[in-house]
């Protein structure tokens, strides 16, 4: 009999020799005849380099190419990042237009002569795709002003990459890089109108994009905030392209933006805050708003649930929660295990949240950030809701959980979320389920965490915690019944009376990759009945 683990490594033992075959295949003469097959176009269509200021960090200070020590820059001991960026040139954005076209040419130059074939490193499928954009959008220093032997290796080689685009795109599982790629290929599609089939090929890529990645709702599979706003800027980075070529423009790219743009101002421009859910952490959506109204776009939603969320809001608090299920194992990466978990809001400063999230696989703390203990929810012997498995770097869900039941309620003076998830069933035999009441005259949220169990055969360890933003102060009451919490001016308070309520330490990754310390308040006990109810409250003082 065969058992899991020998079936295991007989996978691994597949996956390697596949991988052997195809790296074999991909520095072949064979693979080499095959993305050399190129037509003799013309670079029409020249795409404004301002289009993409929604993704490219442009610096305040310009660059002249000659700045650079242009033979020194290519040296072979650079680290990951530092390569990553030099060959997917966006560096070119920050390049003043007054910089010498020669010597920008003669780094492309130098670069195809370096890598004229396929080369695992310099060919990565993103840093392929994010190289073509930035050589056709700084066209200006790129192209302008050429010899006509430059034009012809120019514009063979933009067309030998995106074949390997091409070929490469259905083998890429991140989904963020089939979007890029996938706008490249868009991209020489309407530069080089001779050659139909890349833009034929790119738009049949992205209806894929759109049906394997995008909900009914207009929502991120993922359930990702991040990912949906990419996904949105790409979107509408290609709906300008196809404006400024002045070609027609697809009704499914119009109505894919619709949609997005609706979960986008359900998710951020409705509440102007960063909620922090399923891989969200602070960020700037200010500026890509600035971009929207810049070109035009505006977006309205006036709901209150979409993407397994709930947001009620009125002029001082703003009440989110998670109320969706997992993603599956595909648009898992970087999905947190905060299913119920919460945030509060009072006069735009954050009174209850959750700690954020390292996105850095590399780093220890990426782990520790998808844990369920690292939300404002509830945990069962120190295990998470969900469990995780590593899928080469990353962690992805490996048993998911479902939310049912759910509800929101939100009316002038009353307001309700609740739902259930099955996270904990598997392991401990419990379902989870929690209702949280707001009181907007009293300025008072309760909050109803519930236990069912079927079989209560023996006691679980349970933790609901609460997480804090550092700028909070809290400090515990004489009777050791409630917890005071100074937010700037603000004093609010948190009690629970029939069990032990505490201060702890904790990390918090409301900043890219970085992380502080915080406080969070957290109610422990000990369970062994079928049902329990852990009551608790907040009260403005």
């Amino acid at each position: 009999m065969i058992n899991i683990n020998s079936l295991g490594i007989l996978g691994q033992f597949y996956f390697n020799i596949k991988e052997s075959f195809k790296s074999i295949y991909k520095n072949s003469n064979l693979y080499e005849k095959k993305i050399s097959k190129t037509f003799k176009n013309s670079f029409e269509y020249k795409p404004s380099p301002h289009l993409l200021s929604s993704i490219i960090k442009y610096q305040n200070k310009k660059y002249k190419i000659e700045d650079f020590a242009i033979e020194s820059i290519w040296q072979k001991n650079l680290n990951s990042k530092d390569y990553e960026k030099l060959n997917n040139f966006f560096w070119f954005f920050s390049l003043d237009l007054k910089s010498s076209k020669k010597t920008t040419q003669t780094v492309i130059k130098n670069w195809i002569l370096n890598n004229t074939k396929y080369q695992k490193k310099s060919w990565e499928f993103d840093l392929t795709a994010k190289r073509i954009i930035s050589w056709l959008s700084n066209h200006q220093l790129t192209y302008e002003d050429s010899d006509q032997k430059y034009r012809t290796t120019f514009d063979h080689m933009i067309q030998k990459q995106t074949n390997h685009l091409l070929n490469e795109i259905k083998n890429s599982k991140d989904v963020e890089n089939k979007m890029i790629g996938c706008a490249a290929i868009i991209l020489t599609g309407l530069t080089y109108k001779n050659e139909k089939q890349y833009l034929v090929n790119g738009l049949n890529l992205l209806k894929n994009i759109i049906k394997s990645s995008i909900d009914n709702q207009g929502f991120t599979k993922s359930r990702n905030i991040r990912q949906l706003i990419f996904y949105l800027k790409y979107f509408v980075i290609i709906r300008e392209w196809f404006k400024e070529s002045q070609s027609l423009i697809p009704e499914y790219i119009d109505e894919t933006i619709y949609y997005l743009g609706s979960s986008y101002a359900f998710i951020w421009q409705n509440i102007k805050h960063d909620i922090f859910f399923n891989g969200n952490y602070s960020s700037n959506n200010n500026e890509f708003d600035q971009y929207l109204k810049r070109f035009g776009y505006t977006f309205k939603n006036e709901i209150n649930e979409l993407g397994g969320y709930a947001i009620l809001k009125n002029k001082k608090i703003i009440l989110a929660a998670d109320i969706g299920s997992s993603p599956t194992k595909t648009f898992s990466n970087d999905y947190q295990a905060g299913a119920l978990s919460f945030e509060i809001f009072s006069n735009n400063k954050k009174l209850i949240s959750n700690a954020g999230y390292c996105s850095d696989i590399n780093n220890k703390f990426n782990k520790l950030s998808k844990s369920t203990s690292l939300h404002s929810a509830l945990t069962i012997e120190d295990y998470s809701s969900c469990n995780f498995t590593k899928h080469k770097k990353n962690l992805i869900i490996d048993r998911g959980l479902k939310v049912s039941k759910k509800n929101v309620v939100f009316e002038n003076n009353f307001w309700k979320i609740s739902g259930t998830h099955d996270g904990y069933s598997t392991k401990f035999g419990t379902i989870y389920e929690r209702e949280i009441e707001f009181y907007p005259e009293q300025m008072k949220f309760i909050g109803y965490d519930k236990l069912f169990r079927k079989n209560p055969n023996k006691e679980i360890k349970f933790d609901i915690r609460f997480h804090l933003d550092p700028n909070s102060k809290v400090m515990k009451t004489q009777d050791n019944k409630s917890i005071l919490i100074e937010l700037d001016e603000e004093g609010w308070k948190f009690s629970s009376d029939n069990f032990n309520i505490n201060i702890d330490n904790g990390l918090y990754f409301g900043n890219k990759n970085l992380y502080k310390e915080n406080q969070n308040i957290f109610i422990s006990g000990m369970n062994n009945d079928k049902e329990q109810v852990i009551k608790w409250e907040i009260n403005k003082l």
